[in-house]
């Protein structure tokens, strides 16, 4: 039976070395546990003479090209058998850097063709719809925060992991930059946007002293931007809790966590924006993320055509 030890070896180091988010590090997990389900069970073995290998170093390529094949037959998406033959790719690189194995079998084994689908965005009429919801309510503590949080999105295009994970200090004094810590790296984003700044001053001033309290605050929640009711530091989830009431308000339907970082990419290129300079903003580490945001605009310029 194939120990899962190098598996949690292997995650503990993505997450130490990389600063992989707890989302992407369960993916992971999920994706090599089902893999070493099947190499476990054998169910692979139908199609061949393959046998349940005994560890991990008995692994072949024969063996992987197995489970892409249960994957297909199982009419899983061409997005999900890429990712799951990426995550086992990048295991078996990591049992190979440390000796565990002699060779990664995955090497040199071509992924699926994938049409990667271009990220959904919202013009400027819509964002400024769904603003308004938020600045035509009470101006209460969350109300603040939530003004503040959703107009640092839109001003910055941080992702949502990164919004959720701000603390007060990564806020610049005059609240004209952001420092942001994600995945092992840290990058500054200035903010130009006056109303942007305008709500953060007002959540800081007004609507945050007033959330923070409590029983079982912790230190991290003590350091925390944003704040839940409970005053615990917001997660993913209550942000996405937060948007899909106001896009329900604005009568925006097809929105999603990360609509208002997209969009801002989206507007900047528009405007003029260096490619290089957005890709340094949003803290992707290839260009070729970024340039996905120019299919957008040459789509949009094709549809005009027509």
């Amino acid at each position: 039976m194939l120990g899962h030890e190098p598996i949690e070896k292997f995650l503990a180091t993505l997450q130490a070395q990389q600063g992989f988010s707890e989302n992407t590090l369960a993916a992971y997990r999920n994706d090599l546990g089902q893999f070493a389900e099947f190499l476990g069970t054998g169910q692979g073995s139908g199609r061949s003479s393959l046998q349940p290998p005994s560890n991990w170093g008995q692994v072949t390529r024969e063996y992987i090209v197995a489970f892409l094949l249960y994957l297909r037959e199982r009419r899983y998406a061409n997005t999900t058998v890429a990712r799951k033959q990426a995550a086992i790719k990048s295991f078996f690189k990591f049992l190979t850097s440390h000796g565990l194995v002699s060779s990664n079998p995955v090497e040199n084994l071509a992924a699926p063709h994938v049409d990667r689908a271009l990220p959904h965005t919202i013009n400027a009429s819509e964002v400024d719809r769904l603003l308004h919801e938020m600045y035509v309510a009470p101006s209460t503590p969350e109300t603040l925060r939530d003004r503040a949080m959703m107009q640092l999105l839109y001003a910055t295009g941080l992702r949502v992991g990164e919004t959720v994970a701000l603390n007060v200090d990564d806020i610049g004094e005059a609240g004209t930059a952001v420092t942001i810590v994600s995945r092992g790296k840290t990058r500054g984003v200035r903010i130009t946007d006056r109303a942007s700044i305008e709500a953060l001053r007002d959540y800081l001033q007004e609507g945050r002293p007033r959330i923070a309290h409590g029983e079982g605050r912790s230190e991290d929640d003590n350091r925390a931007l944003f704040l839940n009711h409970r005053g615990q530091r917001l997660t993913r989830q209550g942000f996405w809790l937060i948007l899909k009431r106001y896009a329900k308000l604005a009568g925006l339907d097809e929105i999603s966590p990360h609509t208002l970082r997209h969009s801002f990419a989206a507007q900047k290129l528009k405007g003029g924006a260096n490619m290089h300079d957005l890709q340094q903003i949003l803290g992707h580490a290839n260009i070729s993320t970024t340039q996905v945001y120019g299919r957008i605009e040459q789509q949009k310029e094709t549809k005009g055509r027509r």
